[in-house]
């Protein structure tokens, strides 16, 4: 599975504080105990507006890189931002870009700039009529975002679909049009990588951390093969290795074993 480490963002409290003060030392330890943990990419969100996000996001990768060899996802919903960072990116492996959207705004500010760069992209399964909620409504607008970036000569390779996960707490039936979703967008799309949100499924629920573990070993049979999480949350990397080998996705159980000869598996 494909973990993209969560941590570095600017909606908590201490990255927040962290960011304003220019503390290098606290970015770069939390994002290379992120890749200690298993974080294939480092999600950087600087969680800021306007020419400070860009000042922000442009801090980030230069502290995060000087500190891990990880490639990074530039997680903003501003283009200029995105350019800024990715004009100083110097990690050998190619970034991530979070996200872009079938949203028109959206889509005419980052198309330009994901064709013309070796970029991966998390593809927010979004359009102009807003958060999907009805039956089919996040495959279909998924596949179709995947029809456009693959027109404009994007390899389904590079696009990670995001199905957009609602939280449990104010859609019972979110799980269900999910689990659907990923196993729709699959058959769909097979080359795609499949991410998600994965804490937001469990927003406002006591014990999430149960929640979050459970969706991610039922998301992972039905095609999820990323997810944008807590590497440093030992339960949840564990059910990492275990879903992996109950879906099928861990020839003889190679990689659960050797997780387990590290200790990482408690």
């Amino acid at each position: 599975m494909i973990i993209i480490g969560e941590l570095i963002n600017g909606s908590r409290k201490a990255i927040k504080a962290a960011i304003e003060g220019r503390d290098a030392e606290y970015i770069a330890d939390l994002a290379r105990r992120q890749e200690e943990a298993g974080a294939d990419y480092i999600d950087c969100n600087p969680g800021t507006v306007g020419e400070q996000e860009m000042e922000d996001l442009t801090w980030l990768v230069e502290t995060v890189q000087a500190a891990t060899e990880a490639p990074i996802s530039l997680d903003t919903p501003n283009g200029d931002a995105l350019e800024a960072a990715l004009a100083v990116y110097e990690q050998e492996e190619r970034p991530l870009i979070n996200s872009i959207t079938l949203e028109s705004e959206r889509l005419e500010q980052f198309l330009p700039i994901v064709t013309g760069n070796e970029v991966g992209m998390v593809a927010l399964a979004l359009d102009d009529a807003g958060m999907p909620s009805g039956p089919g409504e996040r495959e279909d607008t998924a596949l179709r975002l995947v029809e456009k970036l693959t027109e404009e000569g994007i390899a389904e390779d590079n696009i990670f679909v995001d199905p957009v996960i609602t939280p449990l707490s104010t859609d019972p039936t979110c799980n269900q049009s999910i689990l659907s979703a990923i196993g729709a967008i699959r058959e769909g799309a097979p080359d795609v990588h499949i991410t998600c949100g994965l804490s937001n499924i469990s927003y406002g629920l006591p014990n999430r951390a149960l929640l979050n573990c459970t969706f991610l070993a039922q998301a992972v049979v039905f095609g999820l093969d990323s997810a944008i999480l807590d590497p440093l949350d030992e339960d949840l990397m564990q059910t990492v290795f275990a879903a992996e080998a109950l879906a099928g996705r861990d020839e003889w159980c190679a990689d659960y074993i050797t997780a387990y000869r590290e200790g990482k598996l408690g």
